[in-house]
Protein backbone atom coordinates (compact mmCIF):
# COMPACT_ATOMS: atom_id res chain seq x y z
CA UNK A 1 0.00 0.00 0.00
CA UNK A 2 1.43 3.36 -1.01
CA UNK A 3 1.40 6.45 1.14
CA UNK A 4 -1.15 8.03 -1.20
CA UNK A 5 -3.56 5.13 -0.77
CA UNK A 6 -3.15 5.26 2.99
CA UNK A 7 -3.74 9.01 3.13
CA UNK A 8 -6.80 8.76 0.87
CA UNK A 9 -8.27 6.11 3.18
CA UNK A 10 -7.49 8.04 6.34
CA UNK A 11 -8.48 11.39 4.82
CA UNK A 12 -12.08 11.07 5.92
CA UNK A 13 -11.08 10.18 9.46
CA UNK A 14 -8.67 13.13 9.63
CA UNK A 15 -11.39 15.48 8.34
CA UNK A 16 -14.03 14.30 10.81
CA UNK A 17 -11.72 14.32 13.83
CA UNK A 18 -10.28 17.70 12.83
CA UNK A 19 -13.76 19.14 12.40
CA UNK A 20 -14.84 17.93 15.83
CA UNK A 21 -11.70 19.30 17.50
CA UNK A 22 -12.10 22.62 15.69
CA UNK A 23 -15.76 22.94 16.69
CA UNK A 24 -14.90 22.07 20.28
CA UNK A 25 -12.18 24.70 20.29
CA UNK A 26 -14.47 27.34 18.82
CA UNK A 27 -17.18 26.64 21.37
CA UNK A 28 -14.59 26.79 24.15
CA UNK A 29 -13.23 30.09 22.79
CA UNK A 30 -16.59 31.76 23.42
CA UNK A 31 -15.85 31.74 27.15
CA UNK A 32 -13.52 34.60 28.13
CA UNK A 33 -11.69 32.46 30.66
CA UNK A 34 -10.73 29.76 28.12
CA UNK A 35 -10.31 31.94 25.05
CA UNK A 36 -6.69 31.07 24.22
CA UNK A 37 -7.13 27.36 24.83
CA UNK A 38 -10.14 27.35 22.53
CA UNK A 39 -8.26 29.19 19.82
CA UNK A 40 -5.34 26.77 20.06
CA UNK A 41 -7.72 23.82 19.83
CA UNK A 42 -9.40 25.36 16.79
CA UNK A 43 -6.05 25.79 15.05
CA UNK A 44 -5.04 22.25 15.98
CA UNK A 45 -8.34 20.92 14.60
CA UNK A 46 -7.76 22.75 11.33
CA UNK A 47 -4.25 21.30 11.13
CA UNK A 48 -5.60 17.80 11.74
CA UNK A 49 -8.24 18.22 9.04
CA UNK A 50 -5.66 19.58 6.58
CA UNK A 51 -3.13 16.78 7.20
CA UNK A 52 -3.85 14.80 3.98
CA UNK A 53 -3.46 17.91 1.84
CA UNK A 54 -0.37 19.08 3.73
CA UNK A 55 1.20 15.64 3.34
CA UNK A 56 0.92 15.96 -0.43
CA UNK A 57 2.08 19.57 -0.38
CA UNK A 58 5.25 18.82 1.60
CA UNK A 59 5.99 15.64 -0.34
CA UNK A 60 5.36 13.12 2.42
CA UNK A 61 2.79 11.38 0.18
CA UNK A 62 2.71 11.22 -3.58
CA UNK A 63 -0.09 13.16 -5.27
CA UNK A 64 -2.95 11.39 -6.99
CA UNK A 65 -1.81 9.30 -9.94
CA UNK A 66 -3.16 10.58 -13.23
CA UNK A 67 -4.00 8.64 -16.33
CA UNK A 68 -2.85 9.24 -19.87
CA UNK A 69 -3.42 12.79 -21.11
CA UNK A 70 -6.13 12.96 -23.77
CA UNK A 71 -5.05 14.12 -27.22
CA UNK A 72 -5.58 17.80 -27.84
Amino acid sequence: MTAYQLMSMLGYAFNIVGLLVCLGGLSLARRPRHRWLGRLLAVAGFAIAATPLLAQLFGWAEPAPTGVMPPS
